[in-house]
């Protein structure tokens, strides 16, 4: 079980737009600011956030966005509006960790293909915002690592949900002495109940959350997948639509 927890530590080095090579060189050093984390941002309740509907061909997933990250939710908006998720596969997928998606290249990809290089062709600036993190069923973007991304700018179109997995204190505490992260008594709490994933805040942006379909989350993280953790069989988004 120990040698499970590093290994899911060590997993957040991966979580980049590279393929899978260059990404295990990547490690997230970045820290929260200690005054911000005790005042965290309130966010609007679920009912009050723009919703989109994910039809994945396991299922469908509900997903808000966040006003607080302006960038990504217009940006997103705009790629649900000009049809650009259907059809895209989930290309990557660790159970108790996350399901990555958002590669143009993965529509009709063959298998076997390796993926995740694919986007828009433009990045977005970072939006960290205190309050929002990595809790399980939390919605973030991809990005490049630190070597090439220092600013650590999102993908224009990868993103990833959260499956996560619950952490004790023990293991929280050896997450901060391995990044020098602080994290809010929320955090914690939701670290230690429902789970996440805490060793990605502060590095990559969180912009929304599941509000409905978290099983779905959890049966496409655990289905067999290759050495690249790309499914052996393919799972994709048959359309994705705004919520009126």
């Amino acid at each position: 079980m120990k040698k499970h927890n590093v290994l899911i530590i060590l997993l957040s080095a991966l979580l980049m737009l590279a393929c899978s090579q260059a990404s295990k060189a990547d490690t997230a050093t970045t820290g929260n600011d200690n005054q911000e984390q005790k005042n965290p941002t309130k966010k609007k309740k679920p009912a009050q956030m723009t919703k989109v509907l994910l039809k994945t061909s396991m299922g469908d997933i509900v997903i808000a966005l966040y006003d607080e990250t302006p960038l990504h939710k217009e940006n997103f908006i705009k790629l649900v509006n000009d049809k650009y998720y259907d059809g895209v596969l989930f290309h990557r997928i660790i159970q108790n960790f996350m399901i990555q998606t958002g590669d143009p290249e993965s529509k009709n990809a063959k298998p076997g293909q390796m993926l995740g290089n694919g986007g828009p062709g433009y990045t977005i600036p970072a939006e960290f915002v205190p309050g929002l993190y990595h809790k399980r069923g939390a919605v973030a973007a991809a990005r490049m690592g630190d070597n090439v991304n220092p600013k650590k700018e999102s993908s224009g179109s990868q993103f990833y949900i959260v499956d996560g997995r619950v952490f004790n204190t023990n293991e929280i505490n050896r997450v901060i002495q391995m990044t020098g992260k602080t994290y809010s008594m929320d955090q914690i709490k939701d670290y230690t109940s429902i789970g996440g994933a805490p060793h990605l805040d502060g590095d990559y942006t969180v912009f929304g959350e599941v509000v409905s379909g978290m099983e779905i989350v959890d049966k496409i993280a655990a289905q067999q997948k290759d050495g690249r953790d790309r499914p052996l069989e393919d799972i994709k988004i048959i359309s994705a639509e705004i919520m009126k």
